[in-house]
């Protein structure tokens, strides 16, 4: 499968490294420029790539950037994606760095809901809660007793149907947290948010979660 990831930090680039080991066809960018991705590149396979080709073709596009950059995202960035492209978005909203989002503050968006609106298409929230080294060092066959699970939300039945198999294929379990607007239950702050455990406690996790922000996660 073709994937394009847009963000090569700590999340970015682990799912590069274990993409690519899977075999899927990987293009990678970031602010900086792809001269800057050698090593990634020449470590993985991927592609480095500007950010404006990096969802040229592909079937699933993951954005995984601060959330006070995605309204800086590049206009017509889906252009060229393959039809029925996925959009995974793993951000949280940290005021702190993000600055404050009236959105997200005053209105009640979720995280995702105003990253789906600046990108002008649905998005897939996952991975925004975890570790970016489990990536690399936690995967575990389906069945294994210690398999992590991972929660995901969207609209699209079939986009979230998409994603949970990628994540499955990752060696992950996943827990389905509702739509969009159900993804307050896996913000930061929530008890499932860095849940390092499997399918039933993320879900008893995602029901005893608490749509009020803590103190720490707003400005």
């Amino acid at each position: 499968m073709k994937i394009g990831i847009i963000g090569a930090g700590n999340i970015g680039g682990n799912l590069t490294r274990r993409l690519t080991a899977l075999g899927h066809e990987v293009s990678v960018a970031n602010s900086r420029g792809p001269q800057t991705l050698a090593a990634l590149a020449e470590e993985t396979g991927a592609t480095p790539v500007r950010v404006e080709e990096a969802a040229r073709g592909a079937e699933v596009v993951v954005v995984t950037v601060p959330l006070k950059a995605v309204p800086d995202l590049p206009s017509g960035l889906l252009e060229g994606a393959a039809d029925g492209v996925v959009v995974i978005d793993t951000g949280n909203y940290y005021p702190q760095r993000d600055g404050r989002i009236a959105a997200i503050e005053d209105e009640g968006l979720t995280e995702s809901r105003w990253t789906s609106q600046h990108l002008g298409h649905p998005v897939v929230k996952a991975f925004n809660g975890t570790y970016a080294q489990d990536l690399l060092d936690r995967p575990r066959p389906a069945g294994d007793p210690g398999r992590l699970a991972l929660p995901v939300a969207g609209d699209d039945p079939a986009a979230k149907a998409k994603v949970r198999a990628l994540i499955e294929e990752l060696g992950f379990d996943t827990v389905d947290s509702g739509t969009i607007d159900d993804s307050w239950r896996q913000q930061p702050g929530t008890p499932v948010y860095g849940l390092q455990e499997g399918v039933d406690a993320v879900t008893k996790a995602l029901a005893e979660a608490s749509p009020e922000r803590p103190a720490d996660f707003r400005a």
